[in-house]
This record gives structure tokens, sequence and C-alpha cells, in this order.
């Protein structure tokens, strides 16, 4: 009885965009060439020219927080900072869907002090944090069914303590529907 007093509201970002995609049967060459004369751009499809995406990013409320204040899991399996990304396509009736999620690493971890950057340190031991970690990827994977987990973390750095401790409780969940891949920004740069 109090749904018409409750207003619903998130935390996040909502943009929805109408987009038009022309095309010409020439090549990108003759487009630029001095001689040939411009043409009419032809939409790809003339009854339906348009097709609408949206982008929605919506960020949980459990374990909020400040960057460096709250970070890892809580005993529920919440991660700080959780942020779900949604893009949506629609087109000749089609909806087309693209989940993302991020958080912090699922692990009981912190960073003391106000200087920037501050060392990151393990808070629980391994055996404390698994039913955190089971909890958190259990809650994913029933939402999402198979996961890709790219870890950001710094592999060899101050952050490598919290990488290593990443990879070894994937490795103790052992779950078939979970890709562990780590991507070193360094090896890139």
């Amino acid at each position: 009885e109090v749904d018409f007093w409750i207003i619903p509201i998130i935390q996040g970002f909502v943009q929805i965009e109408e987009l038009v995609v022309n095309y010409s049967e020439s090549s990108d060459d003759d487009k630029s060439s001095p001689e040939t004369p411009p043409q009419e751009s032809t939409c790809v499809d003339d009854i339906h020219p348009t097709f609408l995406v949206a982008l929605i990013s919506r960020r949980s409320r459990h374990r909020a927080g400040m960057r460096y204040k709250r970070r890892g899991v809580d005993k529920n399996g919440n991660v700080a900072n959780y942020v779900e990304t949604e893009q949506l396509i629609h087109v000749h009736n089609h909806t087309l869907s693209f989940i993302q999620t991020r958080g912090s690493v699922p692990v009981f971890w912190s960073q003391v002090g106000y200087r920037y950057n501050p060392r990151p340190r393990l808070d629980k031991s391994e055996n404390e944090t698994v039913p955190c970690f089971r909890a958190h990827f259990e809650e994913q994977l029933k939402n999402y069914k198979k996961q890709v987990i790219i870890n950001l973390v710094d592999q060899t750095g101050r952050e490598k303590i919290i990488g290593d401790a990443y990879l070894k409780q994937v490795l103790l969940y052992n779950n078939a529907n979970l890709t562990y891949v780590s991507f070193d920004f360094h090896e890139h740069w």
C-alpha cells in the first residue's frame, strides 16, 4: 500500500540516443575524390533508418564508499563500489543487451592512510575469504550465468599481493562458468 509513496531511484547514469546509419555504394577513396560529385546519403533501411542505443549504469548500495576508504568484500559477498553497466541496442524490433560489471577485488583487503595510492594489505586469511568470495560469485553466476573476470590489478607492483590473493580464490572456487583473465596495463602501455 505504500508503493504509491516510494520513488524508485538509482545512483548511476542513463542515456538513450537515436542513431542513423548511412552508407553509400562507393568506396572511401571515391568519396574523397575531387572528380566525384557529392551523392545523397542512403539509409541502411528506408523503412526503419534508425536504431536506439541505451546506456544504463547502476551503482550498488551495498559497500558504496570513497576510493581508498572502501575496498574488498564483506561477509555477505558484496564488493566495494560495485557497478553494473548495461548497453542496449534496439533495431528492427530486436533488442540486444551487453552487461559489464565492475567492483573491488572480492577478498578482504584495505588501504590505510591519506596519501595518494596507499599500500594495500590483506585483512583476513585465505580460509576466511573463501565463503565470502564464493557468495559473491554465486550471486554473479545466478544473475549473469557465465562470467569473464578481467583482473586489472598491477601484477608486479604494490598491488601484487591483491592480485595473487584474487587468483588463488578463483583457483579454489574452480567453477567452469568463470573465466579468469589477467590484464597488465604496464605490458600494453
